[in-house]
């Protein structure tokens, strides 16, 4: 007994000490690129979680972020889940939370959740509608979904970073696409949804995420001025 007690707390010493050597060397290494926009996409989120107060959440697309961890400090039950083995080519962690692999378009989940988040995550997806559909699916009735992402309204791109106007010259091995009206308008009628809030962010002086010079900080406008991000909240009706 005194043995196996022995082994766990060296074991937990190795591993603690490796975390707090990550953490540090994280910490060390900081550089100021440039913001992004993620402080718009949590800052949308969290309010809308305030207004709810739902009890069970789950994040799509998590990757290797820490929101997942941050809800569950809020006191919600999170369960998170991510493409790792199709999206992530060499394999992910995530040393903040647990996260399951699971592919939304094709979802083997069973539970349902009174709240789900996709920050960032569904312009990547090229099977939009199915990932769309799915996490409806997985939706109580009455429960809310809030997504962000590129955004245009009158106008969808299949993937921004191809636009010569784009800033991106990096070549990525997903796309980045830019949703529009048409898109929203589809989902809510294909999944028995409604809109409960948008909102709509400048970042660029062009017409389209990434495209002209980047504006900080950002600018929450109406859908009727230049925008390249929205954030929305939708209600899952029946």
């Amino acid at each position: 007994m005194k043995l196996h007690i022995s082994f766990k707390s060296i074991l937990h010493q190795v591993l603690s000490s490796y975390s707090t050597f990550i953490c540090k060397r994280e910490y060390v290494n900081q550089k100021f690129d440039s913001i992004n926009e993620r402080s718009v996409e949590f800052g949308f989120l969290f309010r809308q979680l305030t207004k709810v107060s739902p009890r069970t959440i789950l994040d799509v697309g998590t990757g290797k972020t820490a929101l997942p961890h941050l809800m569950r400090n809020c006191g919600f039950i999170v369960t998170a889940i991510d493409n790792i083995r199709d999206y992530w080519k060499t394999g992910m962690i995530n040393r903040h939370f647990y996260v399951i692999d699971d592919d939304i378009t094709n979802t083997k989940l069973l539970e349902k959740f009174d709240f789900i988040t996709c920050i960032s995550v569904l312009e990547h997806i090229t099977n939009f509608k199915d990932a769309v559909k799915c996490m409806f699916s997985l939706l109580n009735s009455g429960g809310h979904l809030v997504i962000t992402f590129p955004y245009n309204e009158d106008h969808y791109i299949k993937n921004v970073y191809e636009l010569s106007e784009s800033n991106v010259t990096t070549e990525y091995p997903f796309v980045t696409q830019v949703y529009s009206r048409n898109e929203i308008d589809q989902w809510l009628s294909e999944n028995d949804g409604s809109i409960v809030e948008q909102e709509y962010w400048k970042f660029f002086t062009g017409d389209y995420w990434t495209c002209g010079e980047m504006i900080v900080p950002p600018i929450q406008v109406n859908k009727s001025s230049k925008h390249q991000i929205s954030c929305i909240i939708i209600k899952k009706d029946h």
